[in-house]
């Protein structure tokens, strides 16, 4: 009976107060995910795009990786289901001279609208058709065939815009720190991927939980 009567008074102590005996969904994110494991705070803040007042979420891809095309049908769906003050990007990534024709070609895609419409045909291309698309010729041809003049592509791949675009993507790659893709960064401060998440799936529950812990500090 004494039991019963303590553990009634527990209840009602916890109403009484607004202290629960059950973790919150933030308190159990909080236990588990952390720093070091499962994501990286930088030392140092990358530069962000989004608007004041909006957590900034940058997507690390390559056009050639598989674990990339993988995670492409993942991450749209997340990306989708983003509140109104979550500003989504993608970022392809240049580790090395030879990625720079597929760096360029998703930023000649963004000049053209023409992200919804081939972004996903340039995966399947690449890995299930079987396309060699490394180079600016070959990438030059493929577009033809998708309605984008070759003429008109080159002008846009050699352009200001997109030279600048690729630069300040490599040196976004740079101050995260990446070290290989997909991978994801969060408002600048915070980097998590499948190898640091353990898996695809579970990086993007990281990147909630990170969401969630940069909100109100977005600049």
């Amino acid at each position: 009976m004494q039991r019963r009567i303590f553990s009634i008074s527990a209840v009602t102590l916890a109403a009484a107060t607004g202290i629960s005996a059950l973790p919150t969904l933030a308190q159990a994110q909080a236990r588990a995910f952390q720093s070091g494991s499962d994501y990286l705070t930088l030392d140092k803040p990358a530069p962000t795009e989004a608007p004041a007042g909006k957590v900034e979420v940058v997507e690390f891809f390559w056009y050639n990786c598989s674990h990339c095309n993988g995670f492409e049908p993942m991450f749209d769906a997340w990306a989708k289901k983003q509140a109104k003050d979550v500003s989504v990007r993608r970022v392809p990534i240049a580790f090395r001279p030879d990625f720079e024709p597929q760096q360029r070609l998703y930023y000649v895609l963004e000049s053209l609208g023409k992200v919804d419409e081939l972004h996903k045909k340039v995966f399947m291309a690449i890995h299930v058709e079987k396309q060699p698309l490394n180079t600016v010729d070959q990438i030059a041809a493929w577009v033809d065939k998708q309605g984008i003049p070759k003429a008109k592509f080159m002008e846009l791949y050699n352009s200001f815009s997109v030279t600048t675009k690729a630069r300040k993507a490599t040196q976004l790659q740079d101050a995260y720190a990446l070290d290989g893709v997909p991978a994801l960064g969060i408002n600048g401060r915070y980097f998590t991927s499948g190898t640091q998440a353990k898996t695809l799936e579970r990086s993007l529950q990281v990147a909630d939980y990170l969401i969630g812990q940069s909100r109100g500090k977005a600049s």
